[in-house]
Formats: C-alpha cells, sequence, structure tokens
C-alpha cells in the first residue's frame, strides 16, 4: 500500500485494508473507477471519475481489477490533486 502525502500533509492512496486510514485522521473516500460486465461476459475498468480511460474488454473481472490498479497507481497516485 502505498501513501502519498503532498506539502499539506493531505494523503493519497489506493484504498485498502491494510492499515486502518482513520487512525491516520478524518477519512474521505471516493470512487476512482468503476469495473463493470458488459452484455458479452466481458469486464471494463472506467477511470472517468479520475479523468482516465475506460480500459478493455478484459475476458475476466480480475484482470480488469489488475489493470485498474496499475493505471491508478502509474497516473493518479502521484498525480497532483485538482
Amino acid at each position: 500500500m502505498e501513501l502519498v502525502i503532498d506539502n499539506d500533509g493531505d494523503i493519497k492512496t489506493i484504498y485498502d485494508e491494510l492499515i486502518d486510514l482513520k487512525s491516520l485522521g478524518m477519512v474521505s473516500v471516493t470512487r476512482a473507477s468503476h469495473v463493470e460486465p458488459d452484455g458479452s461476459g466481458n469486464w471494463t475498468a472506467d477511470l472517468g471519475p479520475v479523468g482516465g480511460p475506460r480500459l478493455g474488454p478484459f475476458g475476466q473481472r480480475s484482470e480488469a481489477l489488475k489493470a485498474e490498479l496499475d493505471w491508478l497507481e502509474r497516473n493518479w497516485l502521484t498525480r497532483p490533486a485538482l
């Protein structure tokens, strides 16, 4: 689990239950993406909530979740907040 702390002390992370985030202070959780099935039984990862692309289709949900996590780590986590 990677925690990115900005100059104001705000922490940005991709949610995980490894640590209790409330132990770090006030918590605000927002959705970064949607991993959903399509009508053909494939899966897509829509990163629209954070200004990203739609990834897929993937044959398995686990592939879509991996692509989602990879994209968020590379493109969103270390990007300055708007």
